[in-house]
């Protein structure tokens, strides 16, 4: 276990930076190096990066503080392993994405780094900071409202940030109540789709649908992803539950039947609302 940082002596950030890019070089040595680390490439290496940004979130979530700076050195491992891949490739280094990143926040943080005035509202602030992403966009031949928006974000999360591209154009309904109607016509189309037993067609209604729900979470401020991943763990919680009843009696799941587990499900619910919990979760 890691030693409390209040009770060591302060590490050197760059000296411990330097020692894992050297350790990972080490191990992507070709002759003496590991060789799972030697034979991968970006591409194998991407969901690994996915995932240990999941596993950060996932620690702060539980606020699993004892966790969490392993799991950020996780996440710098990703880093750093990219980086020694294009380092090999002759296409960058560790420090350039350092620098890439500082120039980035320095240029976008005039109000800090530069000659502008801190005297503004965070709603402004917000605004120069789009304006400032725009010119960085322009400079990258992104033209389209929606370039750059990257194709390996969460669903979810890619719908939102598209649909806030499109908002600042214009393209937009005025409030949730015209969202909600949205809803209502996408339902529809997906009940007419079922009813037709066209599975592409109801695959492509199914999405429409998840995609206006996304923009009503955007109209509501409610981060569509967030709000799935509390309804998954009040669902896997209330499940357990279930699960925990029915082995108190030496029986499973699969040794009960629906109208129980509902009881049984419902018998959670209301004691996780007694127990300041609250909220609902669908239940299949």
């Amino acid at each position: 276990m890691p030693v409390p940082a209040q009770a060591r002596a302060p590490r050197d950030p760059a000296a411990e930076i330097l020692r894992l890019i050297g350790i990972m070089a080490a191990l992507r040595d070709p002759k003496t190096g590991c060789p799972w680390d030697v034979e991968q490439d970006f591409a194998s290496i991407a969901p690994y990066t996915i995932e240990e940004a999941h596993e950060v979130e996932d620690a702060i979530t539980r606020e699993a503080w004892d966790e969490l700076p392993g799991e950020l050195g996780d996440l710098l491992l990703q880093v750093v392993f990219h980086a020694q891949m294009a380092t090999e490739a002759g296409m960058f280094d560790f420090a350039d994405c350092a620098a890439a990143i500082s120039d980035k926040l320095i240029f976008r943080h005039p109000h800090v780094f530069g000659d502008e005035s801190r005297d503004k509202s965070a709603e402004q602030q917000v605004r120069d900071w789009e304006a400032i992403k725009a010119k960085e966009r322009a400079g990258k031949a992104e033209r389209g409202t929606l370039d750059g928006v990257a194709l390996g974000l969460p669903g979810l999360t890619r719908a939102v940030k598209l649909q806030n591209r499109a908002a600042r154009v214009g393209f937009d309904w005025p409030g949730p109540g015209d969202v909600l109607d949205k809803i209502r016509e996408e339902t529809a189309e997906l009940v007419e789709a079922r009813a037709q037993l066209d599975a592409e067609a109801l695959e492509e209604e199914f999405g429409d649908l998840v995609f206006v729900m996304a923009n009503l979470a955007r109209h509501l401020k409610i981060d569509p992803e967030l709000a799935l991943r509390r309804a998954n763990a009040k669902f896997t919680r209330r499940f357990r539950a279930i699960e925990a009843a029915l082995a108190a009696e030496g029986r499973r799941p699969e040794d009960s039947d629906l109208a129980e587990m509902d009881r049984l499900w419902d018998r959670a619910k209301a004691a996780e609302k007694a127990a300041g919990q609250g909220g609902s979760a669908p239940r299949r």
